[in-house]
């Protein structure tokens, strides 16, 4: 298709990642063929894309057989995830090796029990990339405080990261000086820094889902605010989103990058998550038409990127209205709503989430097993 507006998006400067992963698309051409007609360069997953993954279907069922050896939950989920990791990372190396290794990436994340603990986040961090062993594969890293320190030494140690769950412009900074700091440890060690790489994942739309709850009950106790009040439904996720690049700009434009882009250091794209429009109210494709432009990345799940794909609109909008995204949020506090708190709210949240979606997958994975004729081992 010709005038598919999903390659025009990507003309734009922006890479497309695919929000999903399932064995079926990876063993019987759909992903190939996202890859070659919707100009797919990349692909994420987390807990809970695996755990609808594994509870749908009996893709799955040949490898928990075979698997030979005494395996806890934990362990055998990471012989399912990097393996399916492993095989899109081989779909997408032709495109790795376009890009002269820009693109072609695909996430895998760590568990979300080592989110608070920056030593047990490098441990397994390290382990999934030896595992996956791709010169493509990122290690998805929560932006928590602990979170920063770990991908500040997985950079020195020469591992692509993807910092995910960002919402606050504060932890956006934390993990762009982390990735620079670890860039700075490699190149004081004389280690090359050319073939790292790192996206910053900031989430969208959960913001306006946490900010428009917040409005309606403002509204309710000050009837006569209605008015502005009303105005900022929907505003306030692609202002964040908007301020969270105008520092990525500033970053990137600073002397201390400009020292690190002379050694062959690459910026890390901010890359926009949660983009599905959650609000029925709201146009399907708002969070990629409203955010697109150059070093950015779009992770959608496979109905936005239909969406775009059918009436998508393609136009650098990322850098536009910035200083009208400024007064959007300081409007907001001005009335009650603290960003700081929304943020707080949603990375808690965030992490409780996938927190049970891994609770949730390794215990369907204990059942389907006892169900194949399989005994797992409780711990190590």
């Amino acid at each position: 298709m010709s005038n598919n507006p999903l390659k025009s998006l990507n003309a734009a400067g922006q890479a497309i990642w695919l929000d999903f992963i399932d064995r079926p698309m990876l063993r019987n051409g759909d992903l190939e063929r996202r890859i070659r007609d919707d100009a797919l360069t990349g692909m994420t997953s987390n807990p809970t894309i695996f755990e609808k993954a594994l509870a749908e279907g009996n893709a799955y069922d040949d490898q928990i057989r075979s698997a030979a050896g005494d395996f806890t939950a934990m362990e055998l989920f990471e012989l399912i995830a990097t393996t399916d990791v492993r095989d899109a990372c081989d779909l997408f190396r032709g495109t790795h090796d376009r890009t002269n290794g820009a693109d072609g990436f695909v996430s895998i994340e760590v568990s979300p029990g080592a989110a608070n603990n920056a030593n047990a986040t490098i441990s397994e961090a390290t382990r999934l990339w030896a595992s996956v062993d791709r010169p493509n594969v990122m290690v998805k890293v929560p932006g928590t405080v602990e979170g920063a320190v770990a991908v500040r030494q997985l950079t020195a140690n020469g591992i692509n990261v993807n910092i995910t769950l960002l919402f606050a412009i504060e932890a956006h900074k934390s993990v762009i000086d982390a990735y620079m700091a670890g860039l700075e440890d490699r190149v004081q060690a004389g280690k090359d820094i050319s073939k790292i790489h790192s996206v910053a994942s900031f989430f969208v739309s959960r913001v306006d889902t946490e900010v428009d709850k917040r409005l309606d009950a403002a509204i309710a106790k000050s009837p006569a605010n209605q008015e502005t009040l009303k105005s900022l439904h929907g505003k306030a996720a692609i202002a964040n989103a908007k301020l969270a690049y105008r520092l990525f700009q500033s970053e990137i434009a600073s002397p201390r990058w400009k020292a690190l882009a002379s050694k062959g250091a690459t910026v890390q794209r901010p890359l926009w998550a949660s983009t599905s429009t959650k609000n029925p109210a709201y146009r399907d494709v708002m969070y990629v038409e409203q955010l697109i432009g150059p070093d950015t990345v779009n992770t959608m799940p496979p109905q936005t990127i239909d969406a775009f794909r059918d009436h998508g609109v393609v136009a650098r909008t990322v850098d536009a209205n910035v200083d009208a995204a400024q007064r959007t949020i300081d409007t907001l506090e001005r009335n009650g709503i603290s960003m700081r708190d929304v943020t707080d709210k949603l990375l808690r949240d965030g992490l409780a989430s996938f927190q049970k979606s891994f609770d949730t997958l390794l215990a369907g994975l204990e059942k389907k097993t006892k169900a194949l004729g399989k005994e797992l081992v409780t711990s190590r």
